[in-house]
Formats: C-alpha cells, sequence, structure tokens
C-alpha cells in the first residue's frame, strides 16, 4: 500500500545534467533500502544506486563519480542526481523502496534520454 511517484526526467544532451525524485506515500515507520534502477532497451534491470535508512550509499560502476543518491526523509522522498551523463545512461529509471524483507515497492519508472 506504498506509493510511488517519480518525476524528473526527461531528454538532454551528453554531458548535461537531470535531477529525478521519487516521493514515497504510505504508512511505514522507516525503510531497509532506497534505490534506483535502469532499464535501457534490450537489457535487464539494474541497479544504479541504492541508499540504506542509515546513510550508506552504494553504486553501480558504470555511474560513480557522477550520480549521486539522497534523501529527505521529512518528505519521504529519494533523489538522483544525475551529471555528466553519456547516451549511455538512456533508460527508464525506476524508483524502489525496501521497507522490509517482503515490503518492496516500485515506482512506475520515468524517461532519460541522452541524446545530441
Amino acid at each position: 500500500q506504498v506509493q510511488l511517484v517519480e518525476s524528473g526526467g526527461g531528454l538532454v544532451q551528453p554531458g548535461g545534467s537531470l535531477r529525478l525524485s521519487c516521493a514515497v506515500s504510505g504508512s511505514f515507520f522507516r525503510f531497509n533500502t532506497m534505490g534506483w534502477y535502469r532499464q535501457a532497451p534490450g537489457k535487464q534491470r539494474e541497479p544504479v544506486a541504492v541508499i540504506t535508512n542509515g546513510g550508506t550509499t552504494n553504486y553501480a560502476d558504470s555511474v560513480k563519480g557522477r550520480f549521486t543518491i539522497s534523501t529527505d526523509n521529512a518528505k519521504n522522498t529519494v533523489y538522483l542526481q544525475m551529471n555528466s551523463l553519456k547516451p549511455e545512461d538512456t533508460a527508464v529509471y525506476y524508483c524502489k523502496v525496501v521497507i522490509s524483507v517482503n515490503q518492496n515497492y516500485w515506482g512506475q519508472g520515468t524517461q532519460v534520454t541522452v541524446s545530441s
């Protein structure tokens, strides 16, 4: 019964930046992890960045140094700041929240296209 609403996707030129937001609503006190995943055409969905409730972050090697995940706990929102975007970053980006071992929720996805 948790809902995730994503925003911030769009079209950007290589080298540009985007900031994705994911607002999480529902009745829960804490989350285990929040994260961003992406799926490019013809590829499997892959994790991009994950943050724990303690603030520990983990990034895919392909985005390390370019992307930053953060949360605003007061707003129950998770962000993904994406800098130095590359064409290979083009994908549908999904946010995910893990509340407990059997409570995982996904956003509906937002398209990010990096192209000249």
